[in-house]
């Protein structure tokens, strides 16, 4: 208890904080200060009662002592009450004016009637609650030990009468200096434990901020490659047959018709995709059969048609994976038909393996110098779905021999489901 006793501490108790949503949450201390109210008029009225109903000294002294207790209910109602109220330490001068006119009321009692030291106990929150520790175990000294020596001075008791009065003073000093330490510590580990749960909160809401904004920026990242790789190039390959067919359409009307044709199987299967990324379903070719036969359908679009090769055990996978295979490609193809000339060919190999697919195209265009800076999205796209699908993308080119694009993916074999007889 002395350990307790001997540390300097700020009066603390559980005032209010900001809570999540940033308005300021009352605690239980103050929603719950009527019953404090109720505890100090309790011990009031059982002091009186013991003044007024002792047999000594004579009505004459007792008398002058209750009054003098009566004026402690205004005073504690008008200044008091108020500044227990406020957060610790935020009146100190008028706490010490407060607790200086309650003493100078007290005392006078205390040395008249020995019952008016009953009230003790409704004076020691007061001295907890408005000043420090080592301040509030003081006051606690004079309010405790004071009031024998001022009733034994002026009374003259016994000897053993003195005593026993002087025991019940200490041990009132000792109870009141203990428990009011151990409530204090308390409930300054509780207002901490309220720092720490607001500051939690306050954490909390900045993940989830964060959170939020990093996934809309991946979502827009998403939405991005998925424009670039479907629609973006089906307007490109729009926009690339419009031109022929106007070059065509006086030198050679058979290639302009066929490249009409083509641009109409373009703008349907662009209306396709637009349709499948505002349901968030998978690309339109994925939905017809499997990843090769829509691969096969991409290839046939070009022009002209890419050759396609399939090697290995073809077998459902995720659909997560088919689809970056499928925009890989289309990506490839894309860049080769925009890139690599007039007259390239192109081809396209999905390899199977036992863990993993390989989709390679391969164009006999002009290349390019990998080294060099390349303006665009398109593979900094590439390499991005392929990273997120855990697999990489490769590019080897070189000014006059071609490119290839290679992916490489870790595959995950789904299970067919059986089929019903």
């Amino acid at each position: 208890m002395s350990a307790d006793l001997q540390v300097e501490e700020p009066p603390r108790r559980l005032n209010s904080f900001t809570g999540t949503a940033g308005a300021r949450e009352s605690h239980v201390w103050d929603r719950a200060f009527g019953p404090w109210d109720l505890y100090f008029g309790v011990v009031w009225a059982a002091t009186v009662a013991f003044v007024l109903g002792a047999d000594f000294p004579a009505l004459s002294y007792r008398l002058p002592a209750a009054a003098l207790l009566t004026l402690l209910i205004p005073w504690y109602a008008w200044a008091g009450r108020p500044l227990l109220l406020k957060d610790p330490g935020a009146e100190p001068a008028l706490s010490l004016r407060y607790l200086g006119v309650l003493t100078a009321l007290f005392l006078p009692a205390a040395f008249l009637v020995g019952e008016t030291r009953l009230i003790t106990f409704a004076l020691a929150p007061h001295c907890f609650m408005l000043l420090p520790l080592r301040r509030a175990i003081g006051a606690m000294a004079v309010v405790s030990l004071l009031p024998v020596a001022g009733w034994a001075l002026l009374w003259r008791p016994e000897g053993h009468v003195v005593f026993m009065n002087a025991v019940g003073s200490f041990v009132t000093l000792a109870f009141s200096s203990f428990f009011g330490a151990w409530i204090l510590r308390i409930i300054g580990q509780s207002q901490e434990r309220a720092s720490l749960i607001a500051e939690l909160d306050a954490s909390r809401e900045e993940v989830a901020r964060l959170s939020a904004a990093q996934g809309a920026h991946a979502e827009r990242e998403r939405m991005s490659r998925e424009i670039h790789d479907t629609l973006a190039q089906g307007f490109t390959s729009l926009l690339m047959l419009v031109q022929a067919v106007q070059s065509e359409l006086d030198t050679d009307p058979e290639q302009a018709h066929r490249h009409l044709e083509l641009m109409a199987a373009t703008a349907r299967q662009n209306l396709a995709e637009a349709r499948a990324l505002v349901a968030g379903g998978a690309p339109a070719d994925l939905d017809a059969g499997s990843l090769p036969d829509a691969v096969r359908r991409l290839a046939a679009r070009q022009d002209p048609p890419a050759d396609v090769s399939v090697t290995g055990e073809v077998r459902p996978l995720a659909a997560a994976l088919e689809v970056v295979a499928l925009r890989s490609c289309q990506e490839s193809l894309a860049n080769a038909a925009k890139h690599a000339g007039a007259g390239a060919r192109c081809s396209v190999s999905l390899a199977y393996g036992d863990d993993g697919l390989t989709v390679a195209v391969r164009d006999t265009g002009r290349g390019f110098d990998p080294a060099a800076p390349v303006p665009g999205y398109g593979l900094r796209g590439l390499r991005a779905r392929a990273a997120e699908a855990g697999g990489t993308a490769a590019v080897e080119a070189a000014p006059g021999t071609g490119t290839t694009v290679t992916v490489t993916l870790p595959t995950t074999t789904l299970p067919i489901p059986p089929t019903t007889p």
